[in-house]
């Protein structure tokens, strides 16, 4: 009991730290995910046993130039390109081999266009237009929130079939489903409450969260089997670390990104 409570105090908290960054002001949205970006990067380099201050660099290199001031819209589209490839590169390491060749060559690859990428496409989310707007990335948090929600729930009460035991023994088909059902529910509310975008892209948001963000989780769990611990911190009581909460939202932000940058074009 007393760790539930824990567990709720310390969600609460982060979620209203979360919603106070985004609805104050970009410079205080871009403040928060950076110190963020910062605890999730040394708890990720740590579980990859990587010792590197100019993963630090990089990463305000890039989250400045990036996108805080963007300097190039190209260039951001081609790191746009890169992190997708190399996200759907480490999916195919989690379906078809044994053990992602993270502790060997790959390390810096994945810190810039997995860790380093997703944040940069995170803030850049409600800033796709040019035009700093809050509701979006509360909505694709509130999206992602009710995926982990209802895949949790109706994982822990109908689960009966491994959704990829090997990685992660928990999570069911039957629980990523109803995160899915949940998830497309929140974007139907979302529509409704928040009078931006037509429902048809909620809902393909909710998709691209569900479906990603699922990923992004199993991802992690098959970093963290590989360097043979739980959780990748103890910042969060209750939760873990930072990474831990973020590592749904870190996968699928570039292709959130994306699908934002392809109806933006279209329209």
């Amino acid at each position: 009991m007393k760790e539930v409570i824990v567990r709720s105090i310390s969600g609460a908290l982060y979620i209203l730290i979360v919603l106070f960054s985004m609805y104050t002001s970009r410079e205080w949205f871009m403040a928060l995910f950076f110190v963020f970006a910062i605890l999730v990067l040394r708890e990720f380099l740590r579980l990859v046993h990587l010792t590197s201050y100019l993963a630090f660099a990089l990463l305000a290199a890039a989250m400045y130039f990036l996108s805080y001031n963007v300097f190039d819209e190209n260039a951001v589209h081609l790191y746009l390109i890169l992190s997708s490839f190399v996200c759907l590169f480490l999916l195919k390491d989690v379906l078809w081999t044994s053990k992602i060749p993270m502790f060997e060559k790959k390390k810096y690859i994945t810190t810039i266009f997995y860790i380093i990428s997703g944040f940069v496409f995170l803030t850049l989310i409600p800033f796709y237009e040019g035009v700093f707007m809050p509701k979006i990335i509360v909505g694709v948090f509130i999206l992602i929130w009710s995926n982990d929600t209802f895949a949790y729930v109706i994982g822990k009460n109908f689960g009966k079939h491994k959704l990829l035991e090997r990685i992660s023994p928990k999570k069911t088909v039957e629980g990523f489903l109803g995160g899915m059902a949940g998830a497309l529910l929140a974007g139907f509310i979302i529509f409704k409450t928040m009078g931006i975008f037509k429902l048809p892209i909620w809902f393909v948001l909710a998709l691209i969260a569900s479906v990603f963000g699922t990923i992004g989780d199993l991802i992690q769990s098959k970093f963290k089997r590989q360097a043979g611990v739980k959780d990748s911190g103890m910042l969060m009581p209750g939760h873990g670390g930072l990474y831990d909460r973020l590592d749904s939202i870190i996968y699928a932000s570039p292709f959130i990104y994306a699908f934002l940058e392809i109806v933006h074009y279209v329209s």
